[in-house]
């Protein structure tokens, strides 16, 4: 079927066709772990309902102009998309197949019960959870009402909260599709979720089970506070339990769900027995071993069986903990109530009660926000807050998960906060330990350091061999970033610095204002430089596409109109052809090596498409008076397979490094365009093809003896290439601020695999 894959036909990396719920589903099913049958409506069956309908000029005009910090407008445009696209029909086709899907998976029995879940194409990644931020829909019986949910699940890729969260997280309305997967109904005894590392404490060894009567939403609405288990990997023994009383439970109903009451003898019972959370441990323990990474594991227990409905990275470990001269002066502070730490760090504040969502707007930035749970449309009100209080709610609750990756310290469970903490009063919230503290340390409002400094949670300093730098583009981040464990910066976009400036250079060349152009580029490039030093910094020079560089002021007048800029004039071809701009950024970097003595600047060539363009443009750096040294090293892109396949001719003209752009590279092997929705499922760096050119430029350089490195996105987002490029030789590896120590600690890691197959074994 075209719209239709089952989840044993899945893997991790089908996250573009599949969501990351849908893609991960598929790599536990492969893997052996007990998952639910069921199979995924993809996301091309979403982008194929835009375009049946022919609506999505009409979303981007309903969505261009809103201003998603304010809530009415955000409200509104979210009713308009939403009625239109409820208005709208799926295509017959689309309908097809999800009734023959269902018919397979109920193997034709009428009442046969799934659960239709949303999974954007862009969640369950290692920087985004996307925690709640659409819909899904438990108990779902018959073809038809699983047609009308699958429905429900695209529009609420429109919901306020999702909107609100995408612009925060710069993702693009129109790239990020949802797929949904429809999966055999579990009717759980016991539900929860499972951290394969401890959250709050970070420590590895340490796995957090939360358990709770009935279906698990209520644990991620934080309408029950669910027992807390806390297990060591290395000794197999429980090291902790917290029993809760729990009074009410989600459960089936011929229709859907209910809330029903838990019996009375059982409400302060442990809710899963010692044996049945060691067995779930070791499934933990099995998903963490596969996965190579932190997990946050939901799971089900019927009828005394285990059962796995998601997994996924855990996206909020941070590690910055309150400096001990404030924690000292805890101890002077009168202790108001106790809940379960659920986002670490340490904040003064004034108590801003919020009974609902109406309420949302009094949270003013520095205001500790108390509430009884947050849902997903708190979201914006908690990205304002210093701090967050709940009454119900354990690590695993809306609260935790959206505190922790917005780094703001939190607690949640404390039962009574609502009613002994008043509108207004001064606290201190402890979120590491779950203390809540009358009065404060420093004066309201201020935070001490905690997560929110934006910093990426860094590992221990572990020393690897091959290098772990950075991609960056904003001089803003170049302070903060430099601070962490971080070797240099591998790709330095020079876009984003250019088009800061606003002017197209050439309008600023014929204006005769050409110094405007080098002493604001070397400006920029000097606050990166001096943050860095010693440690490289490797400028991309400019690779705008043509409808780039016409976005600029003035570039209607020089710029050519090109069916596909992507293929069209960049590059080092634009460089031979036009060099007056090159010759600018040539005269900044000059500026910045020799008037402010910073000889940690590299220069990197893009796109450069045959041999003698490479010549061509040595001859133009020459010219401008930069000749390779060891203090300043040339650099090529490879991202087009003519680098691959003659890349000793390259090396021949002469260089000192390349890095792999695996983002083009793969896009021009492929011959996909990862941006159009209609081919993008066909995108993968792990693709074979790709892999070979990957091997073959790495190896190739090993061999030849220059450096090599890679700096597309590929790194982030797969742990397994990772280990691939360490054991084929790279240099180093370059991936966004997010990810360095998560790439340091995977690098680490394969270092050590690769040291240890190689040491003979005595």
């Amino acid at each position: 079927m075209k719209y239709i894959r089952w989840f044993k036909d899945l893997r991790k990396v089908d996250i573009v066709i599949a969501g990351g719920k849908g893609a991960n589903l598929g790599e536990l099913t492969s893997a052996g772990i007990p998952v639910p049958p069921g199979f995924v409506v993809l996301s091309s069956a979403y982008f194929a309902f835009l375009d049946h309908n022919q609506i999505r000029l009409k979303l981007h005009k309903l969505l261009s102009a809103v201003d998603v910090s304010d809530s009415a407008q955000l409200q509104k445009a979210s009713l308009a998309v939403k009625h239109l696209l409820d208005s709208a029909v799926i295509p017959s086709e689309i309908a097809r197949e999800i009734f023959l899907a269902y018919a397979r998976l109920s193997q034709g029995k009428s009442r046969y019960s799934v659960a239709v879940r949303s999974s954007a194409t862009a969640e369950d990644l290692p920087d985004a959870s996307f925690a709640g931020q659409q819909e899904s829909f438990l108990n779902i019986t018959g073809d038809a009402n699983v047609v009308l949910k699958v429905k429900q699940c695209w529009l609420s890729l429109f919901s306020p909260r999702s909107i609100f969260y995408r612009v925060q997280k710069k993702f693009d309305h129109f790239k990020v599709g949802i797929a949904v997967p429809v999966q055999q109904m579990i009717q759980s005894e016991v539900s929860g979720v499972m951290f394969t590392v401890n959250p709050i404490t970070l420590d590895k060894d340490n796995l957090v089970i939360e358990a709770a009567y009935g279906l698990g939403d209520y644990i991620v609405q934080g309408v029950v506070t669910p027992d807390h288990y806390e297990i060591s990997k290395s000794s197999g023994h429980i090291l902790q339990k917290r029993i809760s009383i729990q009074k009410v439970m989600e459960t089936k109903t011929s229709s859907g769900v209910k809330s029903s009451p838990v019996p009375v003898r059982l409400q302060d019972k442990q809710k899963l027995s010692d044996h049945l959370i060691l067995q779930l441990a070791n499934l933990g323990k099995q998903i963490h071993r596969h996965y190579f990474f932190p997990q946050d594991i939901e799971w089900a227990l019927a009828k005394g069986s285990l059962y796995i409905t998601q997994s996924r990275p855990i996206t909020t470990l941070v590690s910055e903990k309150p400096q001990a001269k404030n924690l000292d002066q805890l101890g002077q502070l009168e202790i108001l109530l106790k809940g379960a730490p659920a986002s670490p760090g340490l904040v003064t504040g004034h108590v801003r009660l919020v009974p609902d969502i109406r309420n949302l707007s009094r949270v003013k930035p520095g205001d500790i926000l108390v509430t009884d749970m947050t849902t997903p449309d708190f979201v914006p009100a908690m990205k304002t807050a210093a701090g967050i209080v709940t009454n119900r709610g354990g690590q695993t609750s809306h609260a935790a998960i959206v505190s922790r990756e917005l780094g703001v310290p939190c607690v949640v469970g404390t039962s009574t906060a609502t009613k002994i903490l008043t509108d207004g009063m001064v606290v201190t919230v402890n979120g590491t330990t779950g203390e809540i503290f009358k009065g404060g340390l420093i004066r309201p409002s201020v935070q001490l350091p905690s997560a929110k400094s934006g910093l990426p949670p860094p590992d221990s300093r572990l020393k690897t061999a091959t290098k772990v730098f950075v991609n960056l583009a904003e001089p803003d981040l170049a302070p903060k970033i430099a601070s962490t464990h971080v070797d240099g910066v591998g790709l330095l976009r020079a876009e984003f610095m250019i088009a800061g400036i606003g002017i197209h250079p050439k309008k600023l060349i014929a204006d005769g204002k050409s110094r405007v152009f080098i002493n604001r580029l070397a400006r920029d490039l000097t606050v990166f430089c001096r943050e860095f030093n010693p440690r490289p910094v490797i400028y991309r020079a400019t690779d705008f596409k043509t409808n780039e560089y016409r976005s600029l002021k003035g570039g209607d007048k020089f710029e050519p109109v090109e069916s596909n800029p992507m293929l069209g004039f960049r590059g080092a071809y634009r460089y031979i052809k036009n060099p007056d701009v090159f010759n600018l950024e040539l005269e900044a970097i000059k500026q910045v090596r020799q008037k402010h003595q910073l000889k940690n600047l590299h220069l990197m060539i893009p796109f450069v498409s045959h041999v003698r363009e490479l010549v061509e443009v040595k001859k133009l750096v020459a010219s401008a008076g930069l000749y390779r040294s060891s203090s300043f090293r040339l650099y090529m892109m490879v991202e087009i397979p003519a680098n691959v396949i003659l890349l000793d001719d390259f090396i021949d003209v002469g260089i000192d490094g390349v890095s792999i752009g695996s983002n083009d590279l793969t896009m021009l092997i492929l011959g996909v365009d990862r941006d159009n929705a209609e081919v993008a499922s066909q995108f993968s760096e792990l693709d074979p093809a790709v892999l070979w050119a990957l091997k073959k430029t790495v190896t190739t350089c090993a061999r030849r003896g220059i450096s090599c490195g890679i700096c597309g996105q590929a790194p982030s987002d797969y742990p397994d290439l990772v280990e691939k490029l360490v054991t084929w030789g790279i240099d180093s590896i370059s991936v966004n601020p997010d990810a360095i120590a998560r790439t340091r600690e995977i690098v680490y890691h394969s270092e050590l695999k690769l040291l240890n197959k190689k040491t003979p074994q005595s």
